[in-house]
């Protein structure tokens, strides 16, 4: 069970990432709202970029960083069955991250760090809009730090006993993002913030932006984290199954690990300062990555169907009848799966070098990455919070219609959202556009597919207010006693676990080495040309 003060430093990291969220789905819905044909155009691009730069800045760096940091702390205490050690640097770590994003959101309020959430040079904007970021990060390291120091005093107290799975996928997430933030962390540290405080008026914007891009896609996998932590350890228990395998799960996690690292350059393919040989072999581990994902669906649908077909379940499909569809984590994990196959089937046109240059920049790629990160793991954010809560607050959470409600219209407004952005994306036009003339012929036809969005983006408002609201009215349900928390239990006792999926040595040394032959070359080579920088573009200048 969570001691009380690990029950509050979780609490205080959720209640927070979840008002990000919220706050930045407003700021989603709103440039939905100024770009479509149902209102005229307000005459100020820079506030439809401002709003975008918040909504990305929340939602990408805020909102599953701290959902990462919160859920890690409670898998600590229940999976590891002892006391978190270091609770004071947590909740250092903590105000550090609600801190950062204070001191980022200022200067974006104000339009003085309209940069999207993407640090791409020579624009650059406010130094406290960096500092900010920084401090998230910095934060975020602590939680790293913590993970770390936990298990080895588990270790130690522990020794030749197998890492519970819920700790050694923890673990994945944590390395997974130290080690991918880095190079955002080396771009902001050595090559923005000295032209946003004055010391330079240049800037390499070709190597920052490759730095940039060591982060950019990795990220992406760290956001997945908790939700793939929550397919394996939280849905069989909670719709009375079991773990098809406790070895594919930890296999699953630490080949996210090693092949999340070296796929960034993906997103450079139409730059011209990275070789077609480097862009090739990042297209290559663009592909792996999709390995740890087939094992996941593969594993967790065959506890699903363990699940079914203890219900009673027979024949070919007669177990997908038998499974509990009131249950909201079954809906959670059947949505997120949908989500995840569209958004994934995206994917393999964006790793393509060929097909990329038809839909990049186009509002396909604003598509893909809703479905992934908005669809696939946010939905999964909302199913293990309805597990935790009544952990977390000691009172009964009852609203299960209202529940499977908020997730069908998630789940819904997503698919209205994101569909005709792919459609759209297809004829050319355009993502991170502050206005379109409806007027022009060629445009005209596409207005339609602006307003649909607009209703899926109001879907989704609905949902997360109502999100929101099951949370609150748990705090004022009834007090309970609540049964010692379980994470699932794997079908078989697979014996002895080799050492290769109980710790984390291997892994990490071929993550960094994957990493440093991916980048190594364009990062030393553009590092040795000579004059590769450019004049910097403060935000609100003309270039």
């Amino acid at each position: 069970m969570l001691d009380n003060d690990t029950k509050r430093l979780v609490l205080a990291h959720f209640w927070i990432a979840f008002i990000a969220f919220f706050v930045a789905l407003l700021l989603g819905e709103w440039q939905m709202y100024i770009r479509s044909p149902l209102r005229d155009w307000i005459g100020n691009p820079e506030l439809y970029y401002r709003a975008v730069t918040a909504h990305g800045s929340a939602m990408g760096y805020v909102f599953p960083t701290l959902v990462a940091m919160g859920f890690g702390y409670a898998i600590v205490e229940l999976s590891l069955k002892q006391s978190l050690v270091g609770k004071r640097w947590a909740w250092i770590g903590f105000l550090l991250v609600v801190l950062g994003t204070i001191t980022a959101m200022v200067p974006v309020s104000m339009g003085l760090a309209t940069v999207l959430y993407t640090f791409y040079p020579p624009l650059v904007g406010n130094a406290f809009y960096y500092i900010g970021v920084v401090l998230v990060v910095v934060g975020s390291w602590i939680w790293v730090g913590l993970m770390s120091v936990n298990l080895y005093a588990w270790k130690k107290a522990n020794p030749g006993a197998a890492v519970p799975l819920p700790m050694f996928a923890n673990l994945a997430g944590a390395y997974l993002w130290a080690w991918t933030s880095l190079g955002a962390a080396i771009e902001i540290l050595f090559m923005i913030l000295p032209v946003a405080l004055g010391f330079k008026s240049t800037i390499d914007a070709g190597l920052a932006r490759v730095f940039f891009s060591w982060t950019l896609h990795a990220i992406v996998y760290f956001w997945l984290m908790p939700a793939y932590i929550a397919f394996y350890t939280l849905v069989p228990r909670a719709i009375g199954g079991r773990l098809y395998s406790d070895r594919m799960a930890r296999i699953s996690f630490v080949l996210f690990l090693v092949f999340s690292m070296p796929i960034g350059v993906h997103h450079l393919f139409q730059d011209p300062q990275v070789g077609s040989g480097m862009k090739f072999l990042h297209a290559i581990f663009t592909g792996m990555v999709s390995i740890p994902t087939f094992l996941t669906i593969f594993t967790i649908t065959a506890s699903v169907e363990i699940a079914g077909r203890l219900r009673g379940g027979r024949g070919a499909f007669g177990w997908v009848k038998a499974l509990p569809w009131h249950n909201p984590m079954m809906l959670a994990v059947a949505f997120s799966f949908i989500l995840l196959g569209f958004g994934g089937a995206g994917g393999l046109i964006n790793m393509s070098y060929q097909l990329d240059f038809a839909v990049h920049n186009t509002q396909w790629i604003t598509g893909h990455f809703h479905l992934i990160f908005g669809g696939a793991i946010v939905i999964m954010y909302f199913a293990l919070s309805y597990d935790l809560w009544p952990h977390l607050t000691g009172k009964q959470l009852v609203a299960g219609r209202l529940m499977r409600t908020q997730l069908w219209l998630w789940f819904v407004g997503m698919i209205v959202l994101t569909f005709p952005w792919h459609v759209v994306g297809i004829l050319g036009m355009p993502r991170r556009m502050a206005y379109f003339d409806y007027s022009n012929p060629e445009i005209a036809p596409q207005a339609i597919t602006v307003i649909i969005t607009f209703i899926g983006g109001l879907v989704l408002v609905v949902s997360g207010l109502l999100f929101l609201l099951i949370l609150l009215r748990g705090h004022r349900s009834m007090r309970i006693e609540l049964p010692e928390f379980r994470f699932s239990q794997v079908v078989h006792d697979e014996g002895r676990l080799p050492a290769a999926l109980n710790s984390y040595a291997l892994w990490l040394a071929l993550m960094i080495g994957l990493s440093v032959v991916n980048y190594g070359y364009p990062i030393s080579q553009l590092m040795t040309l000579k004059q590769t920088s450019v004049p910097a573009v403060p935000v609100g200048s003309e270039p």
